[in-house]
C-alpha cells in the first residue's frame, strides 16, 4: 500500500512541473478566439432548438466533445497497441 501511495504521490508532482500557471492570460487569449465565438452561436442554436437552457447547451456541448476525445484517444490507444503486438511478433506493421 505504501508503494502505490509514493508512486501516486510522485505521478501528481509530476505533472505539477507541466503546468502552465499563466491561466488569466490563457483563458483571456483563447475566449477572444473565433473558435469559442463559434462554439458560443452553437450553444445558442442548441438551446434554441431544444428548448433548453444554455447552461444545458453548454454541457451538452462539452460532454460532446469530450465524448469524441475519449473514443479518440482509445481508437489512438489500441491502434498503438496493434502495432506493437505486430513489431513484436516481427511482422511488417505496414501490412
Amino acid at each position: 500500500m505504501e508503494s502505490i501511495q509514493l508512486l501516486n504521490t510522485a505521478i501528481i508532482k509530476s505533472k505539477e512541473k507541466k503546468i502552465d500557471n499563466s491561466y488569466e492570460e490563457r483563458l483571456g487569449r483563447i475566449n477572444k478566439s473565433p473558435a469559442i465565438e463559434a462554439i458560443n452561436k452553437s450553444i445558442s442554436l442548441l438551446a434554441e432548438s431544444q428548448k433548453i437552457s444554455r447552461d444545458q447547451a453548454a454541457l451538452q456541448v462539452i460532454e460532446a466533445i469530450r465524448e469524441l476525445d475519449s473514443i479518440w484517444a482509445d481508437y489512438v490507444t489500441m491502434e498503438g497497441i496493434d502495432r506493437l503486438k505486430t513489431m513484436l511478433r516481427g511482422e511488417d506493421p505496414s501490412h
